[in-house]
């Protein structure tokens, strides 16, 4: 069966839009008939087998996360081959951990790049592939202009994930469904 990753944009952040991982993973096994989602963190990453289409999938799963829980949350759910295309394609080191992060664009970026050159610093490269745009900020992300106004100057609606967390999503799709795990 086709194995998928849904990201959640703006959940559990300052008391808003709280969803316990408990909660996502009830909503997500109806919507996909999946009943071993699995989640990782409390920022909505959760892993599934499902049949359909991905923009299928997210509706559902938005839908239900509405009907259950009274309130709207963008979800953006991506098929297992490009979920590992957008890691490979990273241009940047993958021991960059925290200091680099994955923008997943819910459309095709629009990226301002006066504004992105106006605000980064010598040390910060940005690249655009696909609809993720990539941060590498080695001097920090919470010390980083450019990261505090990324979203924005993405120009589409977009949900982040630093690349220790895209890592081990890929690693949740080989364990997903795997007989030989305990």
């Amino acid at each position: 069966m086709p194995k998928f990753v849904a990201f959640l944009r703006g959940i559990n952040v300052g008391g808003h839009r709280k969803i316990p991982m408990t909660d996502l993973r009830r909503i997500s096994a109806k919507v996909t008939g999946d009943p071993d989602v699995r989640s990782y963190i409390a920022s909505g990453n959760i892993v599934f087998a499902a049949e359909g289409q991905a923009n299928q999938l997210a509706s559902g799963i938005a839908d239900g996360i509405k009907a259950d829980l009274g309130f709207e949350v963008p979800v953006l759910v991506l098929d297992d081959a490009t979920l590992r295309d957008v890691l490979n394609d990273c241009p940047f080191p993958r021991d960059g951990g925290k200091l680099v992060h994955g923008y997943f664009c819910f459309a095709d970026p629009v990226v301002d790049g006066a504004a992105v050159d106006a605000l980064k610093t010598p040390t910060e490269a940005v690249a655009v592939i696909g609809r993720t745009v990539w941060l590498h900020a080695p001097d920090g992300i919470g010390r980083s202009k450019l990261a505090a106004k990324m979203e924005r100057l993405i120009g589409v609606e977009a949900t982040a994930r630093n690349l220790n967390t895209v890592i081990k999503i890929v690693e949740m799709l080989d364990e997903c469904h795997d007989t030989s795990r305990a």
